[in-house]
């Protein structure tokens, strides 16, 4: 496995972190804070993977530099930072010297990772994946110690084989839920008033014409046409007190009230459909990358 240099590998890598430079940042310890160096270079593989930050320890060791395996980092873009993971200064005293004249074998790299092999005081959560050559960064605590000291082969050797010390760690892959508001739309069923049908008596006056009849009594006085001729006396019959009587009658008129059906008055509710529009505001988060010195794809 051959190692470059970043600037080597590839002389316009700034252009890919948008003119920053990874070079330069400060080391910090994980928890406390401590600074105990700066990146002096960056180490790729032939696939121009980054493998190690080259560290200047030079806040807690003056003048030595070693290498930090990449999963042993984690990156703070906001900060421009760069945290170690579970690195002591017991194991910065242990490390090999990186120095840029010596050639990064295997077995200078053994050296290295024997260091971050050693047990520390972590929680041994994890310990068994880290020892599986297939386990995932997902399943791998970085910071549990190994049970046991793995052996590889020399010729089989590659960075997949420890993804504790060569996967991105955890919190390089936490995940984000962006979330949103949205209208949803009900209805509630609601009184709105009543209405009351109900009915009351009006009176009027009412006029009928009604044709009547009246009798009255017509008196005619005529000359018979005999009149003159002398009579007998058996004819000429004289009566004190004769009367004529006749009955008089007329009509009146007779009105009565009756009670009709006039109509009929029918109630019921019918339904009316109509659309009504609201509006109000809603929230949606939305991603903010801020990719500082390394380069970031989304997908």
């Amino acid at each position: 496995m051959v190692l470059y240099k970043l600037e080597d590998f590839e002389p316009n890598y700034q252009d890919n972190f948008d003119g920053h430079d990874i070079k330069g940042l400060g080391v910090y310890t994980q928890g406390t804070d401590e600074k105990i160096g700066t990146v002096s270079d960056v180490l790729v593989d032939e696939e121009g993977h980054f493998r190690y930050l080259v560290v200047d320890l030079g806040f807690w060791i003056f003048g030595k530099k070693v290498l930090l395996p990449l999963g042993r980092a984690r990156i703070d873009y906001n900060v421009d930072r760069v945290y170690t993971v579970g690195l002591t200064r017991e194991q910065a005293e242990d490390l090999p010297e990186f120095n840029e004249r010596q050639t990064l074998d295997y077995d200078y790299e053994e050296r290295v990772r024997g260091v971050y092999r050693q047990p520390t005081d972590y929680s041994p959560v994890g310990a068994s994946a880290a020892l599986d050559p297939l386990a995932t960064p997902a399943a791998l605590d970085p910071l549990a110690p190994l049970a046991t000291t793995p052996t590889y082969a020399r010729d089989s050797y590659t960075y997949e084989n420890e993804p504790s010390l060569y996967g991105l760690n955890e919190q390089d892959h936490q995940t984000l839920r962006l979330y949103e508001e949205r209208l949803i739309a009900s209805k509630r069923r609601q009184k709105t008033g009543e209405v009351t049908i109900g009915k009351h008596v009006e009176t009027d006056t009412a006029r009928v014409a009604v044709p009547v009849e009246r009798e009255r009594v017509v008196i005619e006085r005529v000359t018979p046409a005999d009149a003159g001729t002398a009579v007998s006396g058996r004819e000429a019959d004289f009566r004190e007190g004769e009367v004529a009587r006749i009955e008089i009658h007329e009509e009146t008129a007779d009105v009565r009230k009756e009670a009709f059906l006039r109509e009929e008055v029918r109630v019921r509710k019918v339904v009316d459909q109509d659309t009504v529009e609201t509006q109000e505001t809603v929230r949606r988060e939305e991603l903010d990358v801020n990719s500082g010195n390394l380069p970031v794809e989304e997908r």
